[in-house]
């Protein structure tokens, strides 16, 4: 039963959401513009808000889902292994080749369920600096660093070697956003430019 609630985490979190609603609704393939990235930010700047939205919300569903699969069946296991490896899943999707988003939603609803107290930290911490940097990604960063140093303060948390291995996962999946701030083509959450991605639905619908 565990190592199948494990499978199942993963197979979860490897539900393409922005992939999806890219080809059913714009008949793209959304890896295939703007930051590259099927993730819901990329969903935002290339098919709008509608889309970013349902994408957030299927992807903070996965995280949860696949944390509450142990409460659910009564086992004696920690919730954030299983929501953990449905974010392995949403990075590294079986179901599209093993090129995913890069984590944060999916995180948010591991944590949500297996801790809520560190799903307020991390994220408060992710749109604080997000509204002070005006770069997503160092948001994004920010969750593995925040949850990093809560670990280490807390007596109740355990969590170090985790979460420590996370901030690094993290800083891997955001490497070609660090490299573009090197070169000085990161763009800002605020970047007028971005409008110029986007993509208009072939069936008229989602426009927000």
């Amino acid at each position: 039963m565990l190592w199948l609630l494990l499978l199942s985490s993963y197979l979860i979190g490897s539900i393409p959401t922005a992939l999806i609603v890219g080809k059913l609704v714009y008949g793209i393939d959304i890896r295939d513009h703007g930051s590259k990235n099927p993730g819901a930010t990329n969903t935002l700047r290339v098919l709008g808000k509608g889309s970013a939205i349902i994408v957030v919300l299927v992807d903070i569903g996965k995280g949860a889902l696949a944390a509450y699969l142990p409460v659910y069946f009564n086992l004696d296991v920690e919730p954030l292994y299983f929501g953990l490896l449905a974010v392995v899943g949403h990075c590294f999707p079986i179901f599209a080749g093993f090129r995913g988003g890069k984590a944060i939603a999916t995180t948010a609803g591991t944590l949500a369920v297996a801790n809520f107290p560190l799903a307020v930290i991390a994220y408060v911490t992710f749109f604080l600096i997000i509204f002070i940097t005006r770069y997503v990604f160092f948001g994004s960063i920010s969750v593995g660093l925040s949850l990093l140093v809560y670990s280490f303060i807390s007596p109740q948390q355990n969590f170090e070697l985790i979460f420590l291995f996370f901030t690094l996962f993290l800083i891997y999946l955001h490497r070609s956003n660090i490299r573009n701030l090197i070169l000085g083509i990161e763009p800002k959450i605020n970047d007028k430019n971005l409008i110029n991605d986007r993509i208009p639905p072939k069936n008229g619908n989602l426009k927000m």
